[in-house]
């Protein structure tokens, strides 16, 4: 099933489910106010909503409505965590090998991950709002799962069976604040504003066969100002996979409901496929020239995020973003 949290002018929103083809919707007033609220009970009220759905989906549900991506908060507008791993290696590699920097063996073993900020996600069609171009601002195109409780010291083939729901992921990045920050010893913080996720977020059965082995097996498009610049497939080159990453987590400490844990850039070998980032752009610039000649975007560039099942359609509907000045939203 495919869920969703409508802007009702509350701070966490209106659960909806949505239909298969993202036409409509129908409130889940009746069954869970929010989608925290579905987490916290997911084994009684995930039944209910799945039911919602096949009536949804075969045109009997009563009080369906057109369904609006722009009417979308994030599916979880607020999280209890939210932790970005560093799946794809090949993107690590790249960015070290870049400046020179030889990568850690173990970097291939044990999985890069870093903890964000959760208590403010954007909506999907929201404005990355930034004071400074200076900053160095970049999209990352991920993948993302949100859990159900987690235990503590929980093996990866545990950790798969909590993987509730998969969303898409623009963890947003100012690079140029990113080499002081680190250079303190106590990683990222002002250099990683609040991400945005997809209108939708859908169980793993949805996406059929290309969910296996605790991947999606489907290309992520990243497309920067009207101009297609990736199509990475999110199932290679995935050195770590959800479960490996929730497990990492979960080492030593509990993961609760509603958690949500990122792939990290989605990043091929073959560089054909493009880039999630322009980070990686850059990097691959570096190493072929000496010198970076990509800019990092401006206030006014737009960026859209979006995987599309075999058949050409959008499974989680669109990030579809612009960059626009703090001052200049202000004012208005």
């Amino acid at each position: 099933m495919k869920l969703a949290t409508i802007n009702d002018g509350t701070r966490d929103g209106q659960l909806a489910v949505v239909s298969r083809d993202l036409k409509t919707a129908h409130l889940a007033d009746g069954i869970a106010p929010t989608m925290q609220a579905a987490l916290d009970d997911w084994s009684f009220i995930a039944p209910q909503l799945n039911e919602l759905s096949q009536q949804l989906n075969g045109g009997r549900a009563r009080r369906s409505f057109d369904f609006d991506p722009a009417a979308c908060m994030a599916p979880l507008p607020r999280a209890y965590q939210w932790a970005d791993g560093s799946a794809y290696v090949n993107h690590v590699e790249l960015v070290r090998k870049a400046r020179g920097a030889e990568m850690p063996e173990s970097f291939w073993e044990d999985p890069l991950m870093y903890q964000g900020g959760s208590d403010d996600f954007i909506g999907p069609t929201g404005d990355i709002v930034l004071a400074h171009e200076e900053w160095g601002i970049d999209f990352e195109a991920e993948v993302a799962v949100v859990t159900g409780d987690v235990a503590m010291g929980s093996t990866a083939d545990e950790a798969h069976q909590q993987i509730r729901l998969v969303m898409l992921v623009n963890d947003v990045s100012l690079r140029n604040l990113i080499p002081p920050e680190l250079a303190k010893g106590f990683g990222f913080l002002q250099s990683k504003p609040a991400s945005s996720f997809s209108p939708v977020a859908v169980t793993p059965d949805e996406l059929g066969d290309a969910w296996k082995g605790g991947k999606v097996h489907l290309p992520l498009r990243s497309t920067w100002n009207g101009k297609l610049v990736g199509h990475p497939h999110a199932g290679v080159d995935m050195v770590f996979n959800f479960p490996q990453l929730i497990a990492h987590l979960c080492k030593t400490r509990n993961a609760r409901a509603g958690s949500i844990v990122g792939s990290g850039t989605v990043s091929n070998k073959d560089a054909s496929r493009g880039y999630s980032c322009i980070a990686e752009k850059r990097c691959l610039e570096m190493i072929a020239d000496g010198v970076a000649s990509t800019p990092f975007m401006l206030f006014g560039d737009t960026i859209k995020i979006e995987m599309l099942d075999g058949a050409g359609k959008s499974i989680f509907g669109a990030i579809e973003q612009k960059v626009v000045q703090a001052e200049a939203k202000r004012s208005r």
